[in-house]
């Protein structure tokens, strides 16, 4: 994984420097909060309901033991505790004081971490598939060009005051792990029919008041110069997007209005001048980077796996995929207990993940964009001892993909821009169905919002949920349809919204009329894009 120089060393312990200062002079009363606001935001503190929220940066979602191990001292030292893991595979702690996070953000820095840039109108953290660099099915590890993303965006320039906040998304493969086309900039790297590696660039996805699935916008640019490329793209937002209208602000407002084909003619127009700047880094750069990804010292193991043990078998296959190497596997570490909150783990629960990744994984973790953690490299001959592990910790419950595998944002528990409460509703839905009944029903993508901002996907669920505030009462809207996968699609509202137990039994109506309709092999969302809503709307309305 990537390792800071000089360079970036400084830059961070001179942002934490300045931070300091910033919350000095506000906690004197020097700087009012009106004042304090936009410095606090560029360093990742949010002012929630009930108290300062920290959102920490973790670059295209790959952190070491050293750095999960701080993420917990944190938890325990200044929070409640607990991490909350998010679905920009970054982390927040919800219970800050203002005086403890300039000592945070110090601590943070002594392992290579930061809170810059995940906040405000700003290119925010790069995202990225959480098995890149260990799945057997892409092209090239996206991670070197994240991080070179990551190294052009920070204090840039021209991008530093956007109209909105801009998120981009790497991945290397066609199926599609990070939400790539829910993204205002989603890059596919390929190859074209000389070999040579590119990108597919999509733009203008995003979720929200408005949701949109980014068009293609250029099928292939050189990766010596889609910096160059990406450039272009930003400077045409930049240029034309609304900063009249927070509701207008994002570039999928742009594009939509402009129309893909006049979008891409004006960033092509700008891209050819853009060339002549000389952007884009030189190959040596690309290669020092590039290197510090390369693949661990592998030690060679057995294939086959004692499957033996019903329960650990039962893991096995729900939790883990294929691997570059057949004698490794890839697994994922779920945060979805039956009846916990999604994304949230314990100091302890951290400490143990830090332990496994040191002792089983190359000491190399990855957060998800669905808000679990994953080992990436694994020997199948360590995977008996690694799920037992996990299953003391409480960390190995086997339902990824499943209906309790539920993304969920905090909602109106924290978020002072939420309408309605996310994570009892949440426990609620986990707790209806066994795991039994969860492996009948296959994969099942359950995602709830407390607001239409959509932090929680809803949008892109085979089911989503958001929460609303109905004449002062937190009511739910129910959607099929949506996937934020290689499939992509918006999920469509099915009708009158529900009390928090009402929309329980909604679900469970639906996911009842759905195995009386499905086919052998079909998903709950092939099911429904088979037959339309009305089948299902008939059952939950009765």
């Amino acid at each position: 994984m990537y390792r800071y120089d000089d360079y970036d060393q400084a830059i961070v312990d001179a942002r934490v420097a300045e931070f300091r200062d910033q919350v000095k002079r506000r906690l004197s009363g020097e700087l009012s909060e009106d004042q304090f606001k936009p410095l606090r935001l560029m360093n990742g503190l949010y002012l929630q309901l009930h108290a300062y929220m920290l959102r920490v940066a973790v670059p295209y979602g790959t952190l070491n033991s050293r750095q999960m191990r701080m993420l917990a001292h944190i938890a325990r030292k200044y929070d409640r505790d607990y991490g909350h893991f998010t679905t920009r595979q970054n982390l927040q702690y919800n219970w800050i004081k203002l005086e403890d996070a300039p000592d945070i953000v110090a601590e943070l820095a002594t392992v290579e971490m930061h809170a810059i840039q995940t906040s405000g109108n700003c290119i925010r953290n790069i995202s990225s598939d959480q098995y890149a660099g260990a799945a057997a099915d892409e092209v090239a590890d996206p991670r070197p060009y994240a991080e070179l993303l990551r190294q052009w965006s920070t204090f840039h320039p021209e991008f530093t005051y956007l109209p909105r906040k801009f998120k981009i998304a790497v991945i290397a493969a066609d199926e599609d792990r990070a939400a790539m086309r829910l993204h205002d900039i989603g890059l596919q790297l390929k190859r074209d029919d000389a070999g040579e590696l590119g990108f597919a660039v999509y733009v203008g996805g995003g979720q929200g008041r408005t949701p949109m699935v980014a068009p293609l916008i250029r099928d292939f640019v050189s990766a010596r110069e889609f910096v160059s490329y990406l450039e272009a793209c930003l400077r045409v937002y930049n240029r034309y997007g609304r900063r009249d209208n927070i509701y207008k602000a994002r570039i999928k407002i742009l594009v939509h209005e402009l129309g893909a084909d006049e979008y891409r003619r004006q960033v092509e127009e700008e891209y050819l001048h853009v060339k002549t700047l000389a952007v884009d880094p030189p190959l040596a750069e690309l290669e020092r980077i590039a290197a510090m990804f390369a693949p661990p010292a592998f030690t060679d193991g057995p294939t086959e796996i004692d499957r033996s043990d019903p329960d650990f078998a039962l893991w096995l296959d729900q939790q883990t995929a294929a691997h570059k190497r057949p004698d490794h596997a890839i697994v994922t570490i779920s945060l979805k207990p039956i009846g916990g909150i999604p994304g949230d783990a314990s100091s302890a629960q951290m400490d143990v993940i830090a332990d496994l990744a040191d002792r089983y994984s190359h000491d190399e973790l990855r957060v998800s964009h669905a808000q679990n953690i994953v080992l990436p490299h694994v020997r199948k001959a360590d995977l008996y001892a690694v799920w037992q592990a996990l299953d003391e910790a409480g960390l190995a419950t086997p339902n990824l993909d499943l209906i309790s595998d539920i993304i969920a944002c905090p909602g109106l528990d924290y978020c002072s821009l939420a309408n309605a409460r996310s994570i009892p509703l949440a426990q609620k839905l986990s707790e209806r169905f066994s795991l039994v009944s969860q492996r009948d029903l296959g994969e099942v993508k359950l995602k709830i919002s407390g607001c239409i901002n959509a932090c929680g996907h809803h949008h892109a669920g085979h089911i989503g949920i958001l929460g609303v505030d109905r004449h002062g009462t937190e009511n739910y809207q129910l959607s099929f349809g949506g996937s934020g996968a290689e499939d992509a699609s918006l999920a469509k509202i099915v009708g009158p919204g529900f009390s928090e137990d009402g929309v329980v039994d909604a679900v469970e109506k639906a996911l009842e009329t759905y195995r009386g309709l499905r086919i052998e092999g079909e998903r709950f969302l092939d099911t429904y894009r088979r037959v339309g809503l009305e089948p299902f709307k008939a059952a939950i309305y009765a």
